[in-house]
């Protein structure tokens, strides 16, 4: 599996859903998305508003030849802090979550164990105003695996997916 035709795929999914950008994107990403969802619930007329919902999502795509621990920290640590410039807390904010998906060619030993270790939360007045979770998924292309946080388990089986029918597109025949 090539990097860049998966990630081309990956892409491709996204853009049903979330407002993708590959041009003018925060360094070192290849691209970012944004998922908005405003909902509000009323009381058998709009007039009588009980409550205004924001849920976001904030995804980072990175590409990488070689990943090592030490890349993958920095890679989290700048989609973290990107992702969390972007909430906008207040009493209707439910969740605005930071997704890190890096594809890469050759991954060390480590990051498997890392994925799984990373965890970022952060809650808005004791959760009042909503909380922030960080899903991280990582993608071995040579080793067609991918490696994820307890979070990015959801954002982990989509990209499973996309990997499946990749294969089934593919003309020669899968070696699983």
């Amino acid at each position: 599996m090539n990097v860049n035709d998966f990630l081309q795929k990956v892409i491709l999914a996204y853009k049903s859903y979330y407002t993708v950008e590959t041009q003018n994107v925060t360094q070192p990403f290849v691209a970012q998305a944004e998922f908005k969802l405003h909902t509000e619930k009323y009381m058998f007329v709009k007039a009588a508003k009980i409550a205004d919902i924001d849920s976001n999502e904030f995804v980072y795509f990175a590409t990488e030849e070689n990943l090592d621990h030490s890349k993958l920290q920095e890679l989290c640590n700048i989609a973290w802090q990107e992702g969390l410039q972007k909430v906008k807390p207040f009493n209707g904010h439910k969740n605005s979550d930071v997704t890190l998906i890096v594809l890469c060619q050759n991954a060390d030993g480590e990051i498997k164990r890392f994925c799984k270790k990373t965890k970022f939360s952060k809650s808005y007045k004791f959760g009042f105003y909503g909380y922030s979770n960080f899903k991280l998924c990582v993608v071995d292309c040579s080793q067609e695996k991918i490696y994820s946080n307890h979070w990015g388990d959801e954002v982990k089986n989509n990209l499973e997916k996309i990997n499946k029918k990749i294969h089934k597109t593919l003309p020669y025949e899968n070696s699983h």
